[in-house]
């Protein structure tokens, strides 16, 4: 019974790897799969990156040891990432499919971020400064197809971000009823290296989540300079535009959920020493003998 037991739960794990490959492979194709007018050569190239992020992801998941993902072994969290980045990648490349096929009419998913774009687009907004980093000569109808691109994508990534921490408000991560594996979550963390292994976590988790912040509002200056030094990135083509504004609002919102991660983790050690203390305190001294 223990050895059937046993086939079935590799072959489940087995499943679920496969599963997880294919679901990565998906989201790589999906906007060169939906998106109209995509050259032979671009479709090759997408298909072979589809194929490499599938192999890193099967190759990560099966391995014994860890290696390159993060929080491998504490689940949800991989999970809530993947499924906002999907979110963010489809619906930004069905919103690009509408405006190249010039569908008739006006669908929600167009009319929504119009309206998004029109909320997004105040003076020093991540979205308009994103806009203005474009280079001369782009015209006013592609600066509008990335303003309410731009719009649609930041307020997923946000919407996202706000589902993630009110898990962590409600207690739904990390589950209290399994352990939690800091080499195995945290691969290229080593908690024996450098100063107390909290504040290490703590000090990460701050620099994640100021990083998180900033880089909305840096990537655009970093985008307008790099015109001056190589050729400007204009986003004309659907699929560029698709690829550059999902990890433009992506990046940040997964660095500040991986600051919030580590944080709460941090807080979970300095939990579980605070009760083995007082477990230490409470325990009763021997008596000690008069003549010790």
């Amino acid at each position: 019974m223990a050895h059937k037991r046993g086939n079935r739960v590799s072959v489940s794990h087995v499943a679920q790897i496969i599963l997880r490959g294919f679901l990565v492979a998906f989201v790589f194709l999906c906007p060169a799969l939906l998106l109209p007018e995509i050259s032979q050569d671009v479709s090759q190239g997408v298909t072979f990156l589809a194929l490499l992020a599938a192999f890193v992801v099967v190759t990560e998941y099966s391995a014994a040891y860890p290696g390159l993902i993060e929080f491998r072994d504490a689940k949800p969290y991989n999970r809530a990432r993947f499924v906002m980045f999907c979110v963010i990648v489809v619906s930004v490349t069905l919103l690009q499919r509408e405006i190249v096929m010039a569908s008739a009419p006006e669908t929600w998913l167009t009319a929504v971020s119009a309206t998004l774009g029109n909320i997004l687009s105040f003076a020093f907004s991540p979205v308009s400064l994103l806009v203005s980093s474009l280079p001369q000569g782009v015209s006013p109808e592609h600066m509008e197809i990335v303003r309410v691109s731009t719009a649609l994508a930041y307020t997923l990534s946000l919407l996202g971000l706000a589902l993630f921490l009110l898990g962590l408000a409600l207690g739904y991560w990390p589950r209290r009823a399994h352990t939690f594996n800091v080499w195995v979550n945290l691969p290229n963390f080593d908690p024996t290296k450098g100063v107390d292994i909290v504040q290490r976590l703590e000090r990460d988790a701050q620099i994640n989540v100021v990083l998180g912040v900033i880089l909305p509002f840096s990537l655009p200056a970093l985008l307008h300079l790099s015109n001056f030094l190589v050729q400007p990135v204009t986003l004309e083509t659907p699929l560029a535009l698709v690829w550059g504004v999902t990890l433009w609002a992506f990046i940040p919102v997964n660095l500040i959920m991986r600051g919030v991660a580590m944080y709460r983790i941090a807080q979970l050690i300095r939990a579980q020493r605070r009760r083995v203390a007082d477990a230490q305190d409470a325990v009763p001294l021997p008596p000690q003998s008069a003549y010790s």
